[in-house]
């Protein structure tokens, strides 16, 4: 089983301090949180890996456990001196088939971690997409030591105890067993004059500007990556990858499903008895005139194809979906109540009623003429 290298989940160097990875682990759980991700596993996973490293990387003794052993946990009776079955069949077979040692392994390149970055739209930005610029505070490789820590080539030495291999080997018996240089922490070197900018660290805090376009028709936690662009890697490792990940606001005139667009709209009883033509607002084009025929029920939908949203990565759009919700006067004049008073004495407790099939949205739906005489009563 391989060993996790809480160092790299960190983001910090073998050589870290107590605060800087104490900052580093603050960091990264603000980030990845579950009541800041609700629902992400993945997230949840991360959390759990960083609170694992920090356990191991806070505490001095499990530290150095770790440094020696590969493992934070007390090794078991019997097993005090190996750092794991990886390094001891790893080191039989290299002696068998390689003829023996495995050279000087020198810092190990590693990968900088992943970061994220919440940005929130409008629903319009959304629709119709949007460039914008987003600033990252990140780690990058210090340009003064290109990532070495040293203040000058001069000042970086093999370490003297494992002669820069970064690891020490032990013959015990019928095994060789290797253990990580407790001076160099696996390093193969030792600074010995510290980088002034970036106190021997390797890289540096700087917040960078990006240019990003965000394509039209993304929706709330669509995730866009843009590679390279995460935490510096160690000793020429590569950087991780960031990910900006959209949150669309509410809209006062719209809501979404899917690639559609739904809009709920007020109609008096009058023009969903007799019929007419009405205004209807669209998110681009302005408004747009709808035909209302005689005896529209009170959520009745009609659509209107292709005003809805663009389909992320295909052709076409969705449609606006036009939701109706009949109004009934609050206050009638006497002429209007003597009018509809009239009117209600010409029909019967049937007449007026939604046909079966669609139109009618169920069965305790009132009809218009049911709005009409509940305001006489």
């Amino acid at each position: 089983m391989a060993t996790k290298d809480y160092y790299a989940i960190l983001g910090v160097s073998r050589s870290a301090s107590e605060e800087e990875i104490k900052k580093a682990y603050r960091r990264l759980a603000m980030q990845h949180h579950p009541d800041r991700n609700p629902g992400n596993k993945a997230a949840e996973e991360k959390f759990k890996t960083i609170n694992e490293a920090y356990a191991a990387l806070s505490d001095p003794e499990k530290r150095g456990r770790y440094d020696r052993y590969g493992t934070a946990e007390a090794p078991p009776e019997g097993f005090g001196g190996f750092g794991g079955f990886g390094d001891i069949f790893g080191d039989i077979f290299e002696d068998v088939f390689v003829g023996g040692g495995r050279g000087r392994r020198g810092p190990r390149a590693t990968r900088g971690a992943d970061l994220a970055y919440n940005l929130t739209l409008t629903l319009d930005e959304a629709v119709s997409g949007k460039e914008t610029k987003i600033r990252i505070p990140r780690t990058e490789t210090c340009g003064e030591c290109r990532g070495s820590g040293a203040r000058n080539p001069n000042a970086v030495k093999t370490c003297p105890t494992c002669q820069g291999a970064g690891q020490l080997r032990f013959q015990q018996g019928f095994f060789t067993v290797s253990r990580t240089c407790h001076q160099c922490r696996g390093e193969g070197r030792i600074v010995t004059e510290r980088c002034l900018a970036c106190n021997g660290d390797g890289a540096i805090r700087r917040e960078r500007s990006l240019s990003l376009k965000i394509p039209p028709g993304v929706d709330s936690d669509s995730r866009l990556r843009l590679a390279g662009e995460g935490e510096a890697g160690e000793h020429g490792g590569p950087a991780g990858d960031l990910y900006v990940i959209i949150s669309v606001q509410e809209h006062p005139l719209f809501a979404r499903h899917g690639d559609d667009l739904i809009h709920q709209l007020p109609l008096s009883f009058v023009t969903a008895a007799l019929g007419g033509k009405v205004s209807v607002p669209t998110l681009k084009q302005g408004d747009t005139t709808l035909k209302i025929p005689p005896g529209t029920q009170h959520g009745q939908q009609f659509r209107i194809k292709g005003l809805g949203v663009p389909r992320l990565n295909h052709h076409g759009a969705g449609d606006l979906l036009v939701q109706v919700r009949v109004t009934i006067p609050a206050k009638l004049s006497a002429k209007q109540r003597a009018l509809l008073q009239e009117f209600a004495s010409t029909i019967d407790e049937s007449n007026g009623r939604p046909p079966a099939g669609e139109g009618r949205s169920a069965a305790a739906e009132e009809s218009i003429v049911d709005k009409v005489k509940n305001l006489f009563e």
